[in-house]
């Protein structure tokens, strides 16, 4: 396992009873609208479809009530603790890395991912394993935090710098650890791929018709299209 991926998996680990919680309030809110604004980009055809870096299920749910046959992937087995509690077997869970998928070439007709292309080391290798195992003409969605530009990228800097780290540490020591995270995780993951760059990326995967959609004045962004 990567350096970032171990990371990662540290981060998270110990947060996954208060994570729905914690994180809608943290994102003021806007997290629970951009999941479930990606969850709509995919056709209602009640198909397969692989979710990956599951966590603990919050998109997995919203698939599954809107008719799709769920399998949900994480590395983190803390994550996966809280989503077989979810689910209560109702969802399979399986523990792997996005970046090996243990699933055939087009195995899903669709595919879902949430928060994943900051935590790995080759993006762009990830998205081709990805769209690796979606069928022909299948939908690829995401979700990930994004820069706000204009007028609103100096509230977000303060946001992210102070009102973060400070929220985090009300709730635990583990909230305050990603509170003082997130901010320079965000802007190095954009100065190394900005939007543009991660569209071409998921162009170069295999995926046509690539939509993107800023949410809440840019501090999120749903990516979209279909397996070529």
């Amino acid at each position: 396992m990567s350096d970032r991926r171990r990371h990662a998996q540290q981060l998270f680990a110990p947060l996954g009873p208060s994570y729905d919680r914690v994180g809608a309030t943290l994102s003021l809110g806007q997290d629970p609208r951009w999941r479930r604004f990606m969850v709509s980009r995919l056709p209602r055809d009640g198909g397969t479809v692989l979710d990956v870096a599951t966590g603990t299920g919050l998109v997995a749910a919203q698939l599954v009530r809107r008719g799709f046959r769920v399998t949900g992937l994480d590395q983190s087995p803390a994550m996966l603790a809280e989503a077989r509690r979810r689910f209560g077997g109702r969802v399979e869970l399986v523990e792997a890395s996005a970046t090996e998928i243990p699933f055939p070439d087009a195995s899903f007709d669709h595919l879902t991912f949430t928060y994943l292309l900051r935590y790995v080391d080759d993006p762009a290798a990830t998205l081709r394993e990805l769209a690796r195992v979606v069928r022909p003409g299948g939908t690829i969605a995401s979700l990930e935090f994004c820069l706000p530009r204009g007028i609103w990228r100096p509230l977000w800097d303060r946001y992210v710098a102070v009102g973060l780290p400070a929220a985090g540490r009300l709730v635990s020591p583990g909230w305050h650890e990603v509170g003082r995270f997130l901010g320079p995780s965000i802007r190095d993951f954009y100065e190394r791929f900005p939007l543009e760059l991660q569209l071409g990326l998921w162009a170069r995967a295999g995926v046509r018709d690539v939509r993107a959609r800023r949410m809440s004045l840019g501090g999120g962004v749903v990516v979209w299209g279909v397996k070529r």
